[in-house]
């Protein structure tokens, strides 16, 4: 039997995994609805997934910007703070043809720029370990709504 223990700097908060979580179940009901709406109902369930997305990227973005104000200001952190907005409002301004692909790679990355963040002790040890599972749903969940719409 192996014994494991967590320690408190790795453990995810109660209440931000249930709000993480609970922030997926717009993705999730737009890309299945994409698949299962009437056709009248489909260019509002392609806008509302799109546009939900676009909110979150630009809010995880966000969270930097408030970790930089929490101790010294980092301008590393304040100047990556921004570039999700923009590009959320990019993919919301693009041609349809990429409007999925823009929000995905801008997810993708954010991800990755975060965990680099975790490494540099910018963010709490347990922020990847919520981060990493939802930026999949909802990458996953873009994909869907890509392939439906």
């Amino acid at each position: 039997m192996k014994c494991t223990m967590e320690s408190e700097e790795s453990k995810v908060p109660f209440l931000a995994a249930m709000l993480g979580y609970a922030g997926l179940i717009p993705f999730l009901v737009f890309a299945v609805g994409l698949w299962i709406v009437p056709p009248v109902l489909t260019e509002m369930f392609d806008k509302a997934l799109l546009t939900y997305a676009a909110c979150i990227l630009a809010f995880m973005g966000a969270i930097h910007w408030g970790a930089a104000m929490n101790g010294s200001v980092n301008s590393w952190q304040l100047g990556i703070s921004v570039v999700p907005a923009l590009v959320a409002w990019l993919a919301l301004n693009i041609s349809t043809s990429w409007d999925y692909s823009i929000l995905i790679i801008g997810f993708a990355l954010l991800c990755v720029v975060d965990s680099l963040a975790t490494r540099r002790k910018l963010f709490p040890e347990w922020y990847p370990r919520l981060r990493i599972p939802l930026t999949s749903v909802v990458i996953l969940s873009l994909i869907s709504g890509a392939l439906a719409s």
